[in-house]
């Protein structure tokens, strides 16, 4: 499973209005997660590109080009039950 698809299964898992942390997806992968976290942030702008998720800073959706520090990701609008 790609980083993009295990995205796509940590919101499937949470309510429709909940958000996750890149760090959720790449600490599945074990201690060297930190090493992960810029592929996670490059799976969620893919993912964003086409609409399957928004990158939110607060209550604000960011493009993933501008975003500086932390972001959350939610389902965005073309998310697919």
């Amino acid at each position: 499973m790609g980083l993009g698809e295990e995205i796509v299964a940590k919101l499937a898992e949470r309510k429709p209005e909940s958000s996750i942390c890149p760090s959720d997806v790449a600490r599945d992968h074990g201690d060297d997660w930190r090493d992960l976290m810029d592929d996670v942030r490059a799976a969620a702008a893919e993912l964003a590109a086409v609409g399957t998720v928004i990158i939110t800073q607060g209550d604000r959706e960011v493009d993933m080009a501008a975003a500086k520090g932390s972001i959350r990701i939610r389902r965005g609008p073309k998310w697919q039950d």
